[in-house]
């Protein structure tokens, strides 16, 4: 693993970030399944093309839904951790869907709505219910736009996309090494 800002990244590649404000810690407290500890991330997006760490652009859903450069939103002197795993399982073809899915978002709203969905799911134990009536496709989170985007491919996450958390996909990744490679594990660019 190499940390440098020449980081090779591909497309598909899932980045996690983990921030260190009392946003960033309330999604990883609420974020988590009763019983496991705090989560690890608090966010997660897309890279959309391939390249390295600082030329490279990505999709996520951060007060807003926007293609980013990565190395402007989190390598120096930003201080979020940030994890980068790759799928070894999709074909050229998922990967254009995915990132054509991804990207499709570009400039719509955040969904500020999808994460008190989140919460009332949470103090129902995490049942998939409030957020399956919330039907608010237009207004994307960072986890309803990575596990959307996956799901237009027939890939998931191990639950069903629009119940997918930051700390669903982060399990799901760290879990299944047959299907993910770590490329980053989680710390500061430095």
């Amino acid at each position: 693993m190499n940390d440098e800002p020449g980081l090779a990244l591909k497309r598909c590649d899932v980045f996690f970030s983990r921030g260190h404000g009392f946003v960033s810690d309330a999604i990883r407290f609420f974020s988590r399944n009763f019983g496991e500890s705090r989560s690890k991330v608090s966010h997660v997006g897309i890279v959309v093309e391939d390249g390295d760490a600082r030329s490279v652009w990505i999709m996520e859903a951060r007060s807003g839904v926007a293609r980013r450069k990565f190395w402007d939103e989190y390598g120096p002197p930003q201080s979020d951790w940030v994890a980068i795993y790759r799928a070894k399982n999709l074909t050229d073809e998922d990967i254009d869907v995915i990132v054509a899915a991804a990207v499709k978002y570009n400039g719509y709203k955040y969904g500020y709505g999808k994460l008190i969905a989140h919460l009332l799911d949470w103090m129902l134990l995490g049942a998939y219910v409030f957020r399956r009536l919330a039907k608010m496709d237009k207004y994307p989170i960072c986890s309803w736009l990575v596990a959307h985007s996956f799901a237009k491919a027939g890939r998931n996450f191990g639950v069903e996309p629009g119940a997918a958390s930051p700390d669903d996909i982060w399990d799901f990744v760290t879990q299944r090494k047959d299907i993910y490679e770590l490329v980053r594990a989680l710390a500061r660019f430095e």
